[in-house]
């Protein structure tokens, strides 16, 4: 395990988050905002680069920066996070599990290693570091957040990895969630609808390329595509995020939070 860290003043006693999926994307931008609540964020990814990048915006919000450079598809990635975090900071107070690409092959291209790869990080990554941070959480009485994602209400061929495994998150979460009405855990979950991620920044610059178009106008085919007036941001997620692990939204638990600007018409 490789650890490193940036102080942002004195061990605090103030409250703690666990962000994975940290150093891109949705991950990024909430580890960022919770900055502005919690006294420590702990990013977690495997990317070190994008680990130190994130960081240094955590420090400067006044948070102090704990990075954890982890394999979250290693099964004992969990143990050495949880044990570094309460050996840090002696608490957990928020999980917010974000980390998980998963093959976007068409059903009948998908192997069997694209559906091992998805399963080990998105959903074994984050319901084992859900497991092994438990304890330090019916402690804090604190909040767990997991992220799915809209395609799990609308399964298709072409997104039959992504949308089954952001259903078995969803499933995943209110299981925890039923636990933690009895162990004082608030669980939920959220699912964003397209969000302008490196991924889909990719792929967007490749259809403008192919089709001869400008990227602002491949982005609005997107937009127009999934029936919603823009794609969302990172922020637009995190904030979201943020509500769901602050005192305000304590009574909040068991839910699938669309964030989806629309996308999802049915009830």
């Amino acid at each position: 395990m490789s650890i490193a860290k940036i102080e942002g003043g004195p061990a605090p006693t103030r409250t703690v988050a666990i962000v994975t999926g940290a150093s891109r994307g949705i991950g990024r931008a909430t580890a960022i905002r919770l900055a502005a609540d919690f006294g420590a964020i702990v990013p977690i990814a495997r990317d070190t680069a994008g680990l130190s990048s994130v960081a240094a915006e955590i420090s400067k919000a006044g948070a102090d920066a704990f990075l954890l450079a982890q394999d979250l598809r290693l099964p004992d990635a969990a143990d050495q996070i949880v044990e570094a975090v309460i050996s840090r900071f002696g608490r957990v107070d928020a999980l917010v599990n974000v980390a998980g690409a998963v093959s976007q092959a068409e059903l009948f291209s998908l192997t069997d290693a694209d559906w091992d790869d998805g399963l080990a990080l998105k959903f074994h990554g984050a319901r084992r570091l859900t497991l092994r941070a438990w304890n330090a959480l019916k402690t804090s009485r604190g909040a767990v957040v997991f992220t799915s994602g809209s395609t799990a209400l609308v399964p298709k061929p072409a997104i039959a990895a992504v949308s089954s495994i952001n259903s078995a998150i969803v499933s995943l979460a209110k299981a925890f969630a039923e636990q933690g009405v009895v162990d004082g855990v608030q669980v939920n979950s959220i699912l964003p609808g397209p969000v302008m991620t490196d991924r889909r920044r990719r792929l967007i610059t490749r259809y403008a390329a192919a089709q001869a178009i400008a990227p602002q106008e491949a982005e609005a085919h997107y937009a127009n595509a999934a029936g919603i007036a823009r794609l969302g941001q990172p922020e637009d997620i995190a904030h979201a995020v943020a509500f769901l692990v602050s005192p305000a939204a304590r009574w909040l638990t068991g839910v699938a939070l669309r964030i989806d600007g629309g996308e999802v018409k049915s009830l």
